[in-house]
């Protein structure tokens, strides 16, 4: 009986340092690159980090759903902690599962309606701002009001002064936590570096907002029916409740997650309608014929069928969660070789939503191809552009529901163009971002709001 693999065919190692994807040019690229030339699971090591790359459905499962008890969060998001602290994102055990439980709430569908409302008035609020023919950063515009939405929805506090500091901070946080930074420990942001030492003052800036936030609830001692709310009253067993530093992390963790995700895709959304505007033009035939002009509300997503195909197409391409990855913490057996514990596995929505077997034309956007009997038969983690299993991300719905309201909302009032000669790269850091972000004319569509065409009339 031939003996079993130690491991997986894989890039050359080089002495002692192993590989270092993530610190070449275009780690996109390389990963793509190894898993065409490699298969369904393939090996490095970068520096003393062992990792596993898989790249099929059916092991993805396993790791995800079957076999999720065998696994921890990765090295980025341990690392991560030193900011992000012990909230949602990356709690472990007991502690991860009381806190989905207490949060669970805040996504009923019940609360969805109201939330709705807020995306579409807020949208509104920014659109008016608008202007024929000038040029803005979407991808700043889009981070902007997703974070207004979700700071006002999950915790009833309006922060629209603070937007532009806080994204600011958001981007240094994100721009020095992309590349092969996300796999450097934690101890090293005590060094000396200008560079670390913008990412510790951003930490700061944002945990003075999100302070102020707890601090003004505190004094104020309203129940609004939030997520703040419900977690300001939940208690231990012992009748304690939680710490400002509790409550700070997953304030922080909710404002980073439930933000950036849709906007990142959004923006990426945005680059594909301009590089195909026959797209565009199926979704203003859409929204002529159910919206009529008029805001978009959470009643009328069902019946906008093509726009969420364009969300789930853009999400497809340009995943905001490009890869997910797990520790193992026990010894264990996958795809024929065997795990030790503390190996990293990779798994990327990127290399997986691009790969020939599941999509054909793979490169190409086509939200029609949601259509076909053969995406009706995708393998369940051919797509997983929110993750998997029990730790699904909690607010995918919400995110569903506010790219959809928000898409609709933009595009059937303005025709966004990419800048000519603007660059347009994917920057992966903990999410997929512009690396330059994305500079956009504006063209206003001749189908008029409500309230501008009563304007008109008057």
């Amino acid at each position: 009986m031939p003996a079993v693999a130690r491991r997986p065919p894989g890039p050359p190692l080089r002495f002692l340092i192993g590989n270092f994807p993530l610190f070449s040019p275009d780690p996109l690229a390389v990963f793509t690159r190894w898993a065409r030339e490699f298969g369904d699971v393939f090996y490095y090591r970068a520096g003393w980090i062992e990792v596993y790359f898989l790249n099929h459905p059916s092991l993805i499962e396993s790791v995800l759903v079957s076999q999720s008890q065998n696994f921890a969060k990765d090295k980025v998001i341990q690392n991560s902690r030193w900011f992000l602290g012990e909230g949602l994102l990356t709690s472990e055990g007991s502690g991860w599962l009381r806190e989905r439980r207490l949060c669970q709430p805040a996504f009923h569908r019940e609360r969805m309606a109201s939330y709705g409302h807020t995306m579409a008035a807020y949208t509104e609020d920014m659109l008016a701002t608008w202007q024929d023919a000038e040029v803005r950063d979407i991808h700043q515009e889009m981070m902007q009001l997703t974070m207004r939405i979700v700071a006002k929805v999950l915790f009833g506090v309006e922060v629209k002064e603070d937007t532009e500091r806080v994204a600011a901070a958001l981007n240094v946080l994100m721009r020095h936590t992309s590349g092969g930074r996300m796999i450097l420990p934690p101890i090293l942001r005590h060094l000396p570096v200008p560079a670390l030492m913008r990412v510790k003052r951003a930490v700061r800036e944002l945990d003075e907002m999100v302070n102020r936030i707890i601090q003004q609830r505190r004094v104020s001692g309203e129940d609004t029916g939030d997520l703040l709310s419900m977690l300001m009253a939940a208690r231990d067993e012992d009748g304690s409740g939680m710490t400002d530093r509790q409550l700070r992390d997953e304030i922080l963790t909710f404002l980073l997650a439930g933000h950036e995700t849709t906007a990142v895709s959004l923006s990426w959304t945005w680059y594909l309608l301009s590089e195909h505007p026959e797209v565009g033009g199926k979704l203003r035939e859409e929204f002529s014929q159910v919206l009529g002009g008029r805001t978009p509300q959470l009643e009328d997503l069902p019946r906008l069928p093509y726009t969420d195909k364009v969300v789930k197409e853009s999400m497809r391409l340009y995943p905001p969660a490009w890869s997910l990855a797990r520790t193992t913490v026990k010894e264990m057996e996958l795809a024929g070789y065997p795990l030790p514990v503390g190996s990293n596995v990779v798994m990327s929505p990127w290399i997986m939503h691009r790969d020939p077997r599941f999509f054909e034309q793979p490169e190409r956007f086509n939200p029609d191809r949601w259509t076909t009997d053969a995406a009706q038969r995708l393998p369940k983690f051919a797509y997983f552009p929110f993750g998997g299993g029990p730790r699904l991300c909690i607010g995918a719905s919400f995110a569903m529901m506010e790219a959809n309201l928000l898409l609709a909302a933009i595009a059937q009032r303005f025709q966004l163009r990419l800048v000519p000669g603007h660059p347009v790269a994917a920057l992966p850091s903990i999410t997929l971002r512009p690396r330059h972000g994305m500079r956009m004319s504006l063209s206003r569509n001749i189908t008029k709001s409500p309230i501008e065409s009563n304007q008109r009339k008057d």
